[in-house]
């Protein structure tokens, strides 16, 4: 799972400078078609969400036990990559990723564009939960802290190119008893009025 990372707020325009040196550009067919590194990014509308991912079978325990694992099954939109559109030429995706979170000072890099948000297309994670007292109706779920923003990339004398990055700053799950009161997490909530009995704690805000 991907360490937390820090969060930074505020969503207003800010320029990263990637490089000390000179930018480097290569001519090609014109000015549309210059290959440019070394440029600035200038970022804007920073949003963060927090997205239910996997969610597991209802749990419930007759007897008390030490310990319980639980496969989880992807729910929604899962088994997705990190993205970005409108990648400047002679810039991988990776670079634009990387400078993002560079921009948000995060302290786990964000994922890059070979990682998955679940481990194989229709396999989730086992959540393992090991506390020692279990019992009763309970839960578990796997979710993903989601940014995205748009960004403008000025090189030389390139125009600015424009573009947007989806990516995620971690994955984690969790695990909990119904009787206990609702999560603070939005997606342990939703985790909970599609999982928990009716009327149960966790189930009481909806």
């Amino acid at each position: 799972m991907r360490g937390t990372a820090r969060r930074v707020g505020g969503t207003a325009l800010a320029t990263v400078v990637l490089s000390a040196g000179l930018a480097a550009c290569t001519d090609d067919n014109g000015e549309s078609a210059r290959s440019c590194t070394g440029g600035t990014y200038a970022w804007s509308d920073v949003r963060r969400s927090e997205e239910l991912t996997e969610l597991a079978a209802p749990i419930r325990l007759e007897k008390r036990t030490a310990s319980y694992s639980a496969r989880l099954k992807p729910v929604g939109k899962t088994g997705v990559r990190p993205t970005v559109n409108g990648t400047p030429r002679g810039v991988r995706a990776d670079d634009v990723i990387k400078a993002l979170g560079k921009h948000l000072r995060v302290g786990e890099p964000l994922a890059g564009p070979s990682e998955r948000d679940v481990p194989e297309e229709g396999l989730g994670h086992v959540f393992e939960a090991a506390t020692g007292d279990l019992k009763g109706a309970n839960y578990s779920w796997a979710y993903r802290k989601a940014v995205e923003a748009d960004f403008a990339y000025t090189c030389g004398s390139n125009a600015p190119v424009k573009g947007h990055v989806r990516t995620w700053e971690e994955t984690r799950t969790g695990f909990l008893p119904c009787s206990s009161g609702p999560p603070e997490l939005m997606s342990g909530r939703q985790a909970a009025r599609e999982s928990c009995p009716e009327g149960s704690e966790a189930a009481k805000a909806f």
